[in-house]
């Protein structure tokens, strides 16, 4: 398949980053852009993002439950 060169100017931040997780998944940052593109474009980013809604919705009581506790727990190592 024939490659095309693109330009894109973003703030730095957002190249170091993209470079790491680029290196983490074994990808060349041309390749990761890509692969980002075509979950996009299929749907599978949202999808993704459906999915973790309704697992917060389903369990955010939980993770609720978890930062009370610990918070109380903070508040009585302060005190």
């Amino acid at each position: 398949m024939a490659k095309t060169q693109l330009g894109a100017r973003v703030d730095n931040e957002i190249k170091e980053l993209a470079e790491a997780r680029a290196r983490d998944r074994g990808l060349s940052l041309g390749d990761y852009i890509a692969v980002l593109v075509r979950e996009d474009t299929s749907g599978l980013r949202q999808r993704g993002l459906d999915a973790a809604r309704r697992f917060l919705d389903d369990h955010q009581a939980v993770f609720d439950e978890a930062e009370e506790a610990d918070r109380r727990s903070t508040e009585a190592h302060a005190a």
